[in-house]
């Protein structure tokens, strides 16, 4: 299939390629269908990438290598842990994580400000989080490598004025911020008011859709995140980082660990649902 589209050419678009199959292999043969050459890596053959070895990493470089797909960034989990959970031990999964962004050669790492204990207020651990942070980012700077944050429902960074508290403190070449449009709508965050506070430190964009009411899920363009309105105006701004497609219309293994509430959803994975997605944002594009 080939792209046909007036907005936002300079962007690539890259997917969670997971949301087609577990099967590495199948991935690969949808996305070559599509004509889709890049992938944001979070799970292969229902392995996460947390959970890759370096062999097992290097048989997936492999198989993308011959298939001419790139890695546009490791999706990794680092930062979706409670901020109460140890993090020494969560320390050693950012490390692995980082050597995997070699060997997929990617600079770019997907990352989280920890979750926070519910029905508390965010300010009393906002010391906490900033800590932790502070110490990835170093870390990531002397590795030479960018730290994008992801605006996931629950933790510290999910409004928008507690990502522009994070990219106050810390914006540069090794942190900068992936744009959720969904996941800013399940926490009753209007999409274009944080467009508009995070444009400036913007490098990378998840496309779903969200209904504000419900806060289910939908197909790019079909919700309550002003899709249409923000990508015309990222493209009149100049924005030429990733379009990653994050359907999240069907349940798929590699999500099951990740998400809460995984665990309730009856819906199961297709590449049916996938194709939709993406049929949906080239109608947004063209």
């Amino acid at each position: 299939m080939k792209e046909s589209r007036k907005l936002l050419k300079l962007s690539p678009i890259s997917c969670f390629a997971d949301e087609i199959a577990e099967s590495l292999d199948r991935q690969i043969e949808v996305l070559l269908d599509l004509g889709i050459r890049w992938i944001e890596l979070r799970s292969a053959d229902g392995i996460n990438i947390a959970a890759f070895t370096t062999e097992y990493a290097h048989s997936v470089k492999k198989k993308l290598d011959a298939a001419g797909i790139r890695v546009s960034a490791v999706g990794s989990p680092i930062g979706k842990i409670s901020i109460e959970e140890d993090f020494d031990t969560h320390k050693k999964s950012f490390h692995a994580i980082q050597r995997l962004a070699d060997i997929f050669e990617t600079p770019l790492i997907r990352i989280f400000s920890f979750y926070l204990p519910k029905e508390q207020a965010p300010g009393k651990y906002r010391d906490a989080v900033m800590m932790r942070m502070d110490e990835m980012v170093q870390e990531a700077a002397q590795n030479r490598l960018t730290l994008l944050h992801e605006n996931e429902k629950g933790i510290y960074g999910d409004t928008a004025d507690r990502c522009l508290d994070l990219m106050k403190q810390f914006a540069g070449e090794s942190f900068r911020c992936t744009f959720d449009f969904a996941n800013f709508i399940q926490c009753g965050q209007d999409t274009w008011e944080a467009y508009q506070l995070l444009k400036p430190f913007l490098s990378y964009v998840h496309i779903k859709d969200a209904l504000s009411e419900t806060k289910e899920i939908v197909p790019a363009g079909k919700g309550d995140g002003h899709l249409a309105q923000i990508l015309s105006a990222m493209d009149t701004d100049g924005y030429r980082g990733f379009l990653s497609l994050e359907p999240h219309l069907a349940d798929f293994s590699g999500f099951r660990g990740l998400e809460q509430d995984a665990a309730a959803k009856a819906e199961h994975n297709t590449e049916k649902t996938f194709r939709i997605a993406y049929d949906a944002l080239l109608q947004l594009l063209s």
